[in-house]
């Protein structure tokens, strides 16, 4: 038992006011057993509960004086409402607001929260702060910071060394590529289980064009990314949805296949013959990198999705959107909720006026966090409120959304983590219903492209997690997700 290095006038209980699951208090003693540690349980397994234990385990044990939580900046609420649920403690904020800041840095106490963009605003002061005392950090949705090249994931490279316990968190470690993983993993060892270079392990598990057609490099990615989930045994623990330590409904996926409204068609035909001569060359790719190559792609997804969000003089219905309104008209008159995703803010507000009649309300990035967290709160409480139009950059992560039991993507891009996180928000601790996934893909379209490159990034996340074997791995992956794209860019259309 250690001490603290400076004494509050009223010491919080120190006491969790709820019992965790057996797996989560299994957690706990994996994490507060290490200077580090990830959590990368599945998303809506309680990786918050799991957070807040270890915390009260480490200030009960005074091994460290205060606590400080980084997360996304609209998960804050989120956070306060679940120490208001389960502990005694009422953590201060650190924001952007340097002026407010200098109040917190300056008041003791156990536990702050703070987001990503404060991190990277007050580096310093966090730095000069954490010298003073003995910090444990949190980091909630570590994928944030997945980018090594970036200034938020280089400001915390800087504040790792100065934390006497580290935690990260996330269900998506693999939030898009195998390679999203070694920016996480370097903040917590400083390159001890993944290398210090980058460039090197980007390029043993990064997807190519040759995968498919070279049993020997498609051997050796397998082999890079069991190697990644044997490295990070040691420090990371990984709960599944399927492992059987905990009962949740089943999830169902159900494609809608979607016929084009004719105006939209030509004009995605004729957008996609523009994108042909710069992507294709004799039937060829010219480019190898799938995330380039979907930049270049995004207009069509827009067009397939609604046509209206790049031509304002479209104003017709487009292709999807009787069969969104069929499906939420099923939906409803069973007394069930639904979540309608779109990557597109335009959309977002499109959709939200269309299906008034369902009392949809919307969330997306052009508005404030008071009207989010009035439209989260509504959907929650009113039963009139029967839809939810939300943008996977505002309500993927964090949110408990267990009223509903339906999510319904509009529209997909290449974000494997978008995906899941989103579906997964429905599909969580405390829901009683099957939940059921749909995804409205146009018929010769991109989303096809879409469909079959996440399904491939699912599964080289499964192994890189282990959630599957390699041999699992190498039985399931087609990685044919270039040739659909060949098919997709050079086929002849006999649309009526």
């Amino acid at each position: 038992m250690g001490e603290f290095t400076f004494r509050l006038r009223s010491e919080p209980s120190l006491e969790a006011r709820h019992k965790a699951f057996p797996f989560q208090g299994e957690a706990v003693e994996f994490v507060t057993s290490r200077d580090y540690a990830a959590i990368f349980h599945e998303q809506g397994l309680g990786k918050t509960k799991i957070a807040i234990d270890a915390m009260l385990m480490w200030l009960q044990r005074k091994e460290v004086d205060t606590i400080l939580i980084f997360t996304k900046k609209g998960l804050i609420a989120n956070w306060q409402r679940e120490f208001k649920s389960h502990t005694s403690i009422n953590p201060l904020v650190v924001t952007e607001n340097t002026a407010k800041n200098y109040y917190v840095f300056t008041t003791p106490c156990r536990v702050i929260l703070s987001h990503f963009e404060a991190a990277k605003k007050e580096l310093s002061r966090f730095k000069a702060w954490a010298k003073s005392r003995r910090v444990a950090v949190i980091i909630d949705e570590s994928a944030k910071i997945k980018n090594p090249e970036s200034d938020l994931t280089k400001a915390f490279f800087e504040l790792g060394p100065y934390f006497a316990k580290r935690l990260i968190m996330t269900g998506t470690p693999v939030a898009n590529r195998p390679y999203d993983v070694w920016a996480q993993i370097f903040f917590l060892d400083q390159g001890a289980a993944l290398g210090t270079d980058f460039k090197a392990f980007k390029k043993a598990t990064d997807f190519t064009s040759e995968l498919a057609d070279h049993p020997e490099a498609f051997q050796a990615f397998t082999e890079a990314l069991s190697e990644v989930n044997r490295k990070l045994a040691p420090i990371s623990l990984r709960e599944t949805k399927d492992s059987g330590r905990i009962i949740l409904p089943s999830k169902e996926f159900i494609r809608v296949d979607c016929d084009w409204e004719p105006a939209q068609f030509e004009l995605y035909r004729q957008v996609r013959e523009d994108l042909r001569l710069l992507i294709m060359r004799d039937g060829q790719l010219i480019e190898d990198d799938q995330e380039s190559i979907l930049k270049r792609l995004l207009r069509l997804i827009q067009i397939a999705s609604n046509p209206s969000i790049i031509d304002g003089a479209y104003s017709l219905l487009p292709g999807k959107f009787n069969y969104l309104y069929d499906l939420l008209t099923d939906i409803t008159r069973q007394g069930e909720k639904a979540i309608v995703w779109t990557n597109f803010n335009e959309n977002c507000e499109w959709l939200n006026k269309q299906l008034a009649p369902f009392g949809a309300l919307p969330m997306n990035g052009r508005m404030n966090m008071e009207r989010r967290n009035a439209s989260i709160n509504w959907f929650l409480e009113r039963p009139e409120n029967q839809v939810l139009v939300a943008t996977p950059g505002t309500a993927k992560e964090g949110l408990t959304l267990t009223n509903a039991n339906h999510v319904i993507f509009y529209d997909r891009t290449y974000s494997l983590d978008d995906y899941l996180q989103s579906q997964d928000r429905i599909h969580r601790v405390s829901q009683t219903r099957t939940c059921y996934v749909y995804n409205l893909i146009m018929l010769n379209s991109v989303d096809e492209w879409v469909d079959a490159l996440l399904e491939e990034k699912r599964l080289a996340a499964q192994i890189t997690q282990g959630d599957i074997t390699a041999a699992a791995y190498a039985e399931q992956a087609s990685l044919q997700f270039f040739d659909i794209l060949k098919q997709i860019l050079g086929r002849e259309d006999s649309h009526s």
